[in-house]
């Protein structure tokens, strides 16, 4: 697996928050602020996805992500929820998708919700506190490369001092079974 390193994360967050501020501060006058954001949030989410996917070995199920993505994200337009359950869901969809292509087990998927709900307190803090839609947008992305730390999975013991030795018990129990099998016919 091709998985990103914090400093992969921290670089593509530099990119992704410059690219928001500068869509909103071109854009906003022309569109207004609401319909600006509600075209930034999707357009972050689908990069960082396609980030996620040129970062990852597995190539089932990209055209049916996308696919979905895309059908959510219009829904999404069409219902027009209120801007938090919005945003949410957007950064739902990205945890989704780290998930399923990062991840092998439910506890690391579930650490990874946290700090998904982590990066959205990171941002909101951060842009409450600054204004800055970089800063904000800097923050989540920041705390998103954090990913990077959490296992694949928990719980096997993967190694090469751990492997033999198994195989070592395994074998010895396997030959053992073999010669009471066979003492149990030969009697």
């Amino acid at each position: 697996m091709n998985r990103p390193g914090f400093f992969h994360g921290v670089a593509a967050a530099a990119v992704l928050g410059f690219l928001a501020s500068a869509f909103i501060a071109v854009f906003t006058p022309f569109v207004g602020i609401g319909a600006v954001t509600r075209l930034v949030i999707p357009g972050l989410a689908l990069v960082y996805i396609l980030y996620l996917f040129s970062r990852n070995d597995e190539r089932t199920g990209r055209i049916t992500t996308v696919v979905l993505w895309s059908v959510m994200t219009f829904a999404m337009w069409w219902l027009a929820p209120p801007l938090p359950f919005y945003l949410l869901i957007h950064a739902g969809v990205v945890w989704l998708v780290r998930s399923l292509y990062f991840y092998s087990g439910v506890i690391p998927s579930l650490v990874d919700m946290a700090l998904t709900g982590l990066s959205i307190v990171t941002a909101v803090w951060a842009l409450s506190r600054t204004g800055s839609v970089f800063l904000g947008t800097w923050c989540y992305f920041l705390v998103q490369a954090l990913f990077t730390a959490i296992p694949q999975s928990v719980g096997a013991k993967t190694g090469p001092a751990a492997a033999p030795m198994a195989n070592n018990e395994f074998e010895r129990a396997r030959r053992q079974a073999d010669a009471a099998l066979k003492q149990l016919i030969t009697q």
